[in-house]
């Protein structure tokens, strides 16, 4: 463990690399969530600390002293060592170092950032990831900041529920597991996904198609609203009630769709992407063609055919795009959280982040989360996929964690799917060149990863279509 001296201790705080054996450990009550792949708790029991140190093998341990702020866990994503630059150490070297300056606000009406930072302290330090207190205006910013391979992970000011996923929910799962075989109607379904009308959407949502107005859907831009009304708009034309559902000032709404299931039951499968993005430090476009317009854009395709094939489902469901991803996951968790708290009957979710990157040399894939997720719902989605879309070369990404997450800390059954069976590949990634109108953006991979999506949706709710007798 990695001890960082500090002055008057007030607390510690512990980060691991997730387990469930914190749950059963003293630490859970002192729980403050999962960021990236690190369980994070932060006490004053030093007794609990110590009985900790003897728990895991690996983990940092950091003083906490009096006029620490809001905490934030910044973490370098897995990446393939190709695309990692030569400066990796000198960019988040410069990042660090410039927290406590003046930081100019973004050109009117694109991003609105932070003006003038507060005080910011550097608690913690490791080559992958750092943990620093500063302002709470300034945490929802640090994206517009960060090298493009990190992420910032604000943590709650209080402690959170450590929520398993219960065993009746994962047997729920499994059921639908043991009894998972073909459906030839399914498959007909699925294949109705339209290439050319995830191409024409994905290029509205980027601002590569020249009727889009969007230049950027930064959380807090002008373009993420006109994706809000646009997405809410075409979900309800395809039949879904939708409504835009704001969670925290300043970020861009949710946009939560529903299609009302035949059966009386409130039982609900859920599938979702992020439809905000992030760009280039210094540039106010951020286009996401890949991060998340590619997932955003499998929801739509998805929408449209299951209008075109009038498709009604037994049970009920949500297609969600989700805001504030890029700085913390900030719009799921509030979802997630509201729906822990209404104690949603949720099957499932399945949430779609980065399908379009396809490296050269390597066939068509699907990435898994190796750690953050229901290992039954990541089961099932892979059996899915070597029915429907046998194209696609299945196994685990360690590149975590999308909106899943959320659902997971909140003890609901929920996966990833993800463009590749390893670390992130795109050079592209939180870059203002990511479009689709360029090498290696495959459209064909989105719409065989959509495929599975459709397919889960159809056999775990179920479905009729017009003609069929009741």
């Amino acid at each position: 463990m990695l001890l960082v001296n500090a002055v008057s201790p007030l607390a510690f705080l512990l980060a691991v690399p997730h387990t469930p054996q914190a749950a059963d450990s003293c630490l859970s009550q002192f729980y403050h969530g999962t960021h990236g792949q690190q369980d994070v708790f932060i006490t004053d029991d030093e007794l609990c600390v110590a009985e900790a140190a003897n728990l895991f093998a690996e983990g940092s341990l950091v003083q906490l002293h009096e006029g620490v702020k809001q905490l934030v866990w910044l973490q370098h994503k897995a990446v393939e060592p190709s695309i990692k630059p030569a400066t990796f150490v000198d960019e988040i070297d410069a990042f660090l170092s410039h927290l406590p300056t003046v930081v100019p606000a973004a050109a009117a009406g694109e991003q609105v950032v932070f003006g003038e930072q507060k005080a910011a302290e550097l608690l913690h330090r490791t080559a992958d990831s750092a943990l620093i207190s500063v302002d709470s205006e300034t945490a929802l910013t640090l994206d517009q900041h960060l090298p493009p391979f990190w992420k910032a992970y604000p943590l709650p000011s209080t402690p959170v529920s450590f929520i398993p996923v219960p065993p009746k929910a994962v047997d729920r799962v499994k059921d639908i597991l043991d009894n998972l075989k073909f459906d030839p109607v399914v498959a007909s379904l699925v294949n109705n996904i339209s290439v050319p009308q995830l191409r024409a959407d994905v290029r509205y949502l980027t601002g590569e198609d020249p009727r889009s107005e969007i230049v950027s859907r930064h959380s807090f831009s002008k373009g993420v609203l006109i994706a809000a009304d646009w997405l809410k708009e075409n979900f309800e034309s395809l039949g879904a009630s939708c409504e835009l559902k704001p969670f925290l000032a300043g970020f861009a709404p949710n946009v939560v769709c529903t299609y009302a299931g035949s059966e009386d039951t409130t039982e609900t499968v859920l599938i979702s992407a992020h439809y905000d993005s992030r760009g280039s430090f210094g540039s106010i476009r951020a286009p996401g063609g890949d991060d998340d317009g590619s997932g955003t854009t499998a929801l739509l395709g998805i929408a449209r055919t299951i209008s075109r094939k009038d498709v009604r489902f037994r049970k009920n469901i949500q297609i969600v795009a989700f805001a504030g991803e890029e700085q913390g996951l900030y719009g799921s968790r509030y979802y997630a959280q509201e729906l822990r708290e209404k104690n949603a009957n949720l099957t499932l979710m399945i949430q779609a982040d980065m399908l379009a990157y396809h490296a050269p040399g390597e066939p068509p894939q699907l990435g898994l989360p190796d750690i953050i997720g229901t290992p039954e719902v990541t089961q099932l989605v892979a059996n899915l996929s070597a029915i429907y879309s046998p194209e696609l070369k299945v196994g685990f990404t360690p590149a975590c964690c999308s909106d899943h997450q959320s659902f997971h800390g909140q003890g609901f059954p929920a996966t990833q799917v993800f463009e590749r069976a390893g670390p992130i590949a795109d050079p592209f990634y939180h870059n203002s060149g990511d479009l689709s109108d360029r090498e290696n953006y495959d459209f064909e991979q989105i719409k065989s990863i959509a495929k599975v999506q459709f397919a889960t949706l159809l056999h775990v709710a179920g479905y009729d279509l017009p003609g069929d007798d009741n």
